[in-house]
């Protein structure tokens, strides 16, 4: 049976942070699938066809890492998916915090689901996907945060 984990996440930037984790969890999952989720609550900030696109163009030449989009519960994507592992980054307590508790729902609605926790690389862990749409909105550039710049991608 193929270990696959779903690495969820709204990714308004996918971040080099982002780009780490998933790096990582190649060397423990045969499978990594990125999971854009879509919420209908919030406004995105980069279009999602970008990020998309930038995660496509990073990983190319990785054939166990995918992309998809999805407008469910996370617990629910993974079942459909066959994966039975979600892959979560953690940059600090206040992280731990947040993901704890929707690890435990996910378990809710899928109880053969394992969240598992990577800790951010040190050089990447002041970073956020806020700050760095904070820098653009006033004009930043922000290729130093992104695995590639967004102007290849347009």
């Amino acid at each position: 049976m193929s270990r696959i984990a779903l690495f969820p996440g709204s990714f308004d930037p996918f971040t080099r942070g982002h780009e780490d984790i998933v790096l990582r969890g190649l060397k423990l999952f045969d499978e990594v699938i990125i999971g854009i989720g879509r919420n209908a609550m919030k406004q995105r900030y980069f279009p999602i066809e970008d990020m998309i696109r930038l995660i496509e163009l990073t990983f190319a030449p990785y054939p166990n890492v995918r992309v998809v989009s999805y407008d469910d519960l996370t617990a629910n994507i993974a079942r459909q998916l066959g994966a039975r592992f979600l892959l979560r980054g953690l940059r600090n307590t206040t992280d731990f915090e947040y993901e704890n508790s929707i690890s435990q729902v996910n378990r809710f609605v899928y109880e053969d689901v394992e969240t598992v926790f990577l800790i951010t690389s040190p050089h990447l862990a002041p970073i956020s996907a806020t700050i760095i749409r904070e820098l653009h909105r006033y004009g930043k550039n922000i290729d130093d945060f992104l695995p590639i710049s967004l102007e290849r991608i347009r």
